[in-house]
């Protein structure tokens, strides 16, 4: 692992990442409007794609090569359903009552990036699953709050995982949020947990015109995901409901900026009708 600064954004870089932000988030309003039982995985992919295309805006995943280079992602938005955290192929999997399903999704508008994700509940869910919801929303809303008052990531990413770990749930170690500009996927990578290692060798400082992907991956007890044979879906190893919740950050001289936050700068991702 590399140390490396971030790439750091001027204030009109930044307001420009804004655009797509808010692009992001409207894809996201898009998908929540969809979100009941008996719609299918794949309609609601469609339904964020047309809207994509009608806004001039590229799509971030779609085309994206898997680790082999072999099958690309055939889709505009990962939506993950129950213990699928991240990466989840549309399809015509149809919604169910007491579903979790995470959507992830992101575009690039005048040339510059915008990932956001949500996990929503599909009608009624049961209540360790509400919790688990609550938890890792809570890390990110954690991370927001923390991130003015500290000066290294690694501070913050210790801080949400102990958050996660005393609520009784675990972080997944592997994946992590990313550094975003022109590119989705810019360095340094931006974890959930905290490691001495990355604090050795991958840490950074939290300062103005930094702009990060932040995205707390929590299960039930897994800290460890296992591939589909799709190349792309991974899931948690105990089979158990897994969250995911994303924002791009930027950090200002006024503190930070939710880039994929709703049009009035305060409107979290997730609707209030989904909590």
């Amino acid at each position: 692992m590399q140390s490396r600064e971030p790439n750091l954004k001027s204030e009109e870089e930044i307001a420009l990442m804004r655009q797509a932000g808010l692009l992001t988030w409207q894809a996201q309003q898009v998908a929540a409007a969809l979100i009941r039982p008996g719609v299918t995985t794949g309609e609601i992919n469609a339904a964020m794609e047309a809207f994509m295309l009608e806004q001039q805006a590229e799509p971030l995943f779609k085309g994206v090569p898997d680790g082999t280079g072999e099958v690309p992602f055939p889709a505009v938005a990962c939506i993950s359903i129950n213990e699928q955290l991240v990466h989840g192929i549309p399809g015509p999997r149809q919604l169910q009552e007491g579903d979790i399903v995470s959507i992830d999704t992101g575009v690039r508008f005048q040339g510059w990036c915008g990932d956001a994700a949500v996990t929503y509940a599909v009608g009624e869910i049961n209540p360790d699953t509400r919790h688990l919801l609550e938890v890792t929303e809570g890390a990110l809303r954690l991370a927001i709050e923390l991130i003015p008052q500290k000066q290294y990531w690694s501070q913050v990413a210790r801080a949400m995982e102990t958050y996660v770990t005393q609520a009784g749930f675990t972080v997944v170690e592997g994946l992590v949020g990313h550094s975003i500009g022109r590119e989705m996927w810019e360095m340094p990578q931006v974890p959930n947990y905290f490691t001495l290692q990355y604090q050795a060798l991958g840490d950074f400082e939290l300062q103005p015109g930094v702009v990060i992907a932040v995205e707390p991956m929590v299960s039930m007890s897994s800290r460890h995901v296992r591939m589909l044979s799709d190349h792309w879906t991974l899931i948690a190893e105990d089979g158990r409901p897994t969250a995911h919740f994303e924002h791009t950050l930027a950090i200002t001289p006024s503190g930070v900026q939710v880039l994929t936050a709703g049009p009035d700068g305060k409107a979290w991702a997730l609707p209030e009708k989904t909590r």
